[in-house]
């Protein structure tokens, strides 16, 4: 089945301009805090941090050089839509860190907490924007998500032990146990903001769609938005007609998607959303 352009799944300019907003917040939380004391922080970030401290060479050309050689890997394991899903951020994120490196070259506050809470914070914030736009900066997202796809590991618990890689590796550098504590500080500050942000990258919602359309509706949502949905018949008490009912269950950041693409296919259909305590199986939490 060929599905119209029109409900394809895409970005908006206001989804580029939240991830563009995303990106700076991120790097002055990391030129503008984080670095002047050198502080260490988990994912590519890190990785680069480490880099810089140790060689002089700039964020944006670590970032670059290693997300070009992950892309490549990511193009032929985890497919050329997740690619193209990542590749805007990842190119904006090597310019903008470039114009903050260059005029940003003072710490913007001279107290070291506050340093460490307000750029994790920023960081924090920053990578939750550019994650609520289904986007990704890339690096470890990558590793992470190419060693998933093929071992039984859930993708948060591979990210973690990757961060602590990260971080611990510090103390090759700077032989300082001080050092690795502040970076464990960030890493928890950091991922409770993105996920402030996102509102809990784990949650998940329930559609209700009442649609005369219901079977565009079904067929798209599975089609471009990769999410199964079920088709149940009810019965409209006031009218006493038949009505088919979509129900859907999704991540809390598909729920835009879902809405967009509904609204795309009948403008009159009657939706409901609620939140959900849990969704166990393909495609959600592991049931344990």
């Amino acid at each position: 089945m060929n599905l119209p352009k029109k409900y394809l799944k895409k970005f908006y300019w206001r989804d580029y301009l939240v991830i563009v907003l995303g990106l700076i917040i991120y790097s002055i939380g990391l030129t503008g805090f984080l670095i002047p004391f050198k502080f260490v922080m988990g994912g590519l970030g890190g990785v680069s941090l480490l880099i810089k401290y140790s060689t002089g060479i700039p964020l944006w050309l670590s970032f670059i050089v290693f997300n070009s050689f992950l892309l490549i890997f990511a193009w032929y394991f985890l497919g050329r839509k997740y690619v193209f899903s990542t590749l805007f951020s990842s190119v904006m994120l090597t310019i903008i860190l470039n114009l903050s490196e260059r005029y940003i070259t003072e710490p913007l506050i001279s107290n070291e907490t506050m340093a460490i809470l307000i750029g994790a914070i920023c960081c924090g914030i920053g990578l939750g924007m550019v994650l609520s736009m289904n986007s990704s900066t890339g690096g470890t997202d990558i590793i992470a998500g190419i060693i998933t796809k093929y071992r039984y590991i859930s993708m948060g618990r591979m990210l973690l032990y990757i961060d602590i890689f990260i971080v611990l590796s510090s103390y090759l550098l700077f032989q300082s146990v001080e050092k690795i504590i502040v970076g464990f500080v960030i890493i928890s500050v950091l991922y409770y903001a993105v996920d402030m942000v996102i509102s809990g990258s784990r949650q998940s919602v329930q559609f209700f769609i009442f649609s005369s359309k219901y079977d565009e509706i079904a067929t798209h949502i599975n089609s471009e938005l990769e999410r199964g949905c079920s088709v149940v018949d009810g019965i409209g008490w006031y009218s006493k007609q038949p009505q088919k009912i979509i129900i859907v269950l999704a991540r809390r950041n598909e729920s835009t998607s879902i809405f967009r693409l509904v609204q795309r296919i009948d403008k009159k259909a009657f939706v409901s959303q609620a939140n959900v305590v849990g969704v166990y199986g393909k495609g959600f939490e592991e049931m344990k």
